[in-house]
């Protein structure tokens, strides 16, 4: 059973905007709590699944957490989920440099929700990816790298917000998350 409130870990204001934007529609209640948690190094999956468990044991009750990645498929698949690092050291105006060398610019930006109903609960993963390219930084750059991520033609940070949470991989993944709350609510 889905809660009617959900504690949404995350100390991002763009971010939280974003979730609370697309979720509305669900009547789920969205609380937010900003906890610093320590985050392994894995794969996307096992990054988010466990800091969703560290997250519920913290926050001790049902906890939703996020984690942001984006793919360079010159990379196969880095800076994934330790693009935060490599953004806080180059800057957004400079971050397009990394595939300088590269003929291929291709990139998919992932975001994966990880939900869990409490301490000692396995998490349930909702992922959604949106495939774009890595273009010098075009529009707002506030928030991370959607001023560099563009989608057939448009940065994210050119598109209005309602349409890029249309087609963003956080849109997609609240959508999957959207339909399990939908079929696990009362």
């Amino acid at each position: 059973m889905a809660p009617k409130q959900l504690n949404f870990i995350t100390g991002n204001k763009n971010k939280l905007a974003e979730v609370q934007a697309i979720l509305a529609p669900t009547g789920v209640d969205l609380s937010n709590q900003s906890v610093d948690l320590l985050e392994i190094q894995g794969t996307i999956e096992e990054i988010s699944k466990d800091k969703c468990r560290r997250a519920a044991d913290t926050v001790g009750g049902p906890v939703l957490v996020e984690d942001t990645c984006l793919c360079f498929d010159a990379f196969d698949e880095l800076p994934g989920p330790y693009v935060k690092w490599f953004l806080q050291s180059l800057g957004v105006k400079q971050f397009h440099k990394l595939l300088a060398g590269f003929e291929d610019k291709g990139a998919q930006a992932v975001c994966t929700f990880a939900y869990s109903e409490g301490p000692g609960h396995e998490p349930i993963v909702f992922q959604g990816r949106t495939k774009g390219k890595i273009v010098e930084a075009r529009g707002p750059t506030v928030f991370g790298w959607d001023a560099c991520f563009e989608y057939e033609g448009q940065t994210y940070a050119e598109m209005p917000k309602v349409e890029k949470n249309k087609i963003s991989h956080r849109g997609k993944a609240l959508a999957k998350l959207t339909e399990w709350l939908n079929a696990h609510t009362e």
